[in-house]
Parts: structure tokens; C-alpha cells; sequence
């Protein structure tokens, strides 16, 4: 019996040798994927679902009070912002920077 787990103790040091090996290569690829072409779109987020440090009423990510907020941001990929409907923005799209928010129109 123990010739058995003594020759079961190798093995298993080897597979979780390959397993971390492995697991460090995929994390700095997610990192830079997420990092790399993203910029900040003021007026996307929906309520609780913004990133980090969005202005007042905000602390930091998940604190958006109401979807769309002016002052609240998500990450979104480069480019897409300016493209992304927001329905607070004079514009009707997400912003580059925090804004004043429109009025809501009575139906």
C-alpha cells in the first residue's frame, strides 16, 4: 500500500506543477485583452452595474443609483462609446466625459 501513494505523490506534484504553469499564462493575456482598447463611457451603465469612481452619489463600482446616471462609467471597447445609446445624454449615445443629463419628456 504505501508503495502505491509513494508513487501516487510524484504524479500528483507534477500535475499541479502543469496546472499553475498553465493558469499563470492565461491571466496577463484576460488582463491585457480587458485593459488594452477600452475607454470610458459616461452614461451606459445600468444601475449598480458601473465601474469604479463615477462622481457623486457613487463611491465606486456597483454604486450607480439609476441606469444611464451622467456621472456614472463602464469600460467599453474603444470606440463604441460615442455609438452606445444612453437615455440621459443630450445625445441619445454614451459620452466621453460625465454630463448633464436631459430631462425626462411627458408622453
Amino acid at each position: 500500500m504505501t508503495t502505491r501513494f509513494q508513487s501516487a505523490v510524484p504524479a500528483l506534484a507534477l500535475a499541479a506543477a502543469l496546472g499553475s504553469a498553465l493558469a499563470m499564462n492565461i491571466a496577463p493575456a484576460q488582463a491585457g485583452e480587458k485593459g488594452a482598447a477600452q475607454e470610458k463611457c459616461y452614461g451606459v451603465a445600468l444601475a449598480g452595474k458601473n465601474d469604479c469612481a463615477a462622481g457623486p452619489g457613487t463611491t465606486c463600482a456597483g454604486t450607480a443609483k439609476t441606469d444611464h446616471q451622467a456621472n456614472a462609467w463602464k469600460h467599453v471597447p474603444a470606440g463604441t462609446c460615442t455609438k452606445t445609446t444612453s437615455k440621459t445624454s443630450p445625445t441619445g449615445y454614451g459620452q466621453l466625459a460625465a454630463f448633464e443629463a436631459k430631462t425626462a419628456k411627458s408622453s
